[in-house]
């Protein structure tokens, strides 16, 4: 790998990894549609760090919080708002954790060699979060809001990361979407997406450090990501005030045909 090619894989993990289309799946297939040897399970987990650091430097204050409110909650002895949501946010991510660590092998050995399930995981949930969004709208007159989250929807929200595992569903997107389904407003599913990307990606990171070099093409990388992530995060947070999303199901859709297309006439 080259510093082009880190610095082009660091801006669409920034991109990919906060917009709902999938940057574990964008990671594999970009270099698939160029020709472009794939870089490794261990360069995207560096790339996915850079994008920690942009949701921390974007959502530091409201981690603090949390973390003080918790803190103060044991010396108390009495719950707080913000101990109940880092409390929430810390269940929440056991689901994906406990499946990562069980089918690690699979995911990485498997699943991210076959082009064709990786595509065929966009178009599935690029046409459910277009039905989820218009159902969610539909269906609940009065949405929550981010302090109204409760225990029964963090764990849902938590458990829907597991498929997320499997490149193409994407993270944000899958919780995005279940909360928006269990009657989250967007505001409030985007930004448990968000605070709860944190704790999983550092996870991933830590599990991962052992096999990292530090060279200047996973430093540039690192730096790309972290800087187009901070970009998005701040293009999405206020892309949602006024539109829903549906822009990411066409796009997913439409990648997904295009893949296809490559995978059956163009082998």
């Amino acid at each position: 790998m080259n510093i082009f090619r880190a610095v082009i894989l660091g801006i669409i993990q920034g991109v990919a990894e906060f917009l709902p289309i999938s940057s574990s799946a964008h990671l594999i297939l970009m270099p698939y549609l160029f020709g472009w040897k794939e870089s490794g399970l261990s360069f995207d987990v560096a790339l996915h760090f850079g994008t920690m650091l942009a949701v921390l430097s974007i959502f530091f204050k409201d981690w603090w919080e949390l973390f003080t409110g918790a803190i103060k909650a044991v010396k108390e002895k009495r719950q707080n708002k913000n101990s109940k949501m880092f409390w929430y946010l810390v269940i929440a991510t056991v689901p994906a954790a406990i499946a990562g660590f069980l089918f690690e092998d699979i995911i990485e050995n498997i699943i991210r060699s076959k082009i064709w399930i990786i595509a065929l995981a966009l178009a599935i949930m690029g046409v459910l979060i277009f039905v989820g969004d218009k159902l969610s709208e539909k269906h609940y007159k009065i949405e929550s809001r981010f302090e109204d989250i409760s225990l029964k929807q963090a764990i849902i929200i938590g458990c829907s990361q597991v498929f997320a595992l499997i490149p193409g569903f994407s993270r944000s997107g899958t919780t995005i979407l279940t909360g928006r389904l269990l009657g989250l407003n967007k505001e409030a599913a985007t930004k448990f997406t968000f605070l709860l990307s944190v704790p999983v990606i550092t996870g991933a990171t830590i599990l991962k450090l052992g096999d990292l070099s530090f060279t200047k093409e996973v430093v540039v990388g690192i730096i790309s990501s972290f800087a187009t992530g901070i970009l998005a995060i701040k293009f999405l947070l206020g892309y949602i005030k006024k539109h829903d999303f549906s822009i990411f199901a066409f796009y997913r859709v439409i990648l997904s045909l295009i893949i296809f297309i490559k995978l059956i006439f163009f082998k």
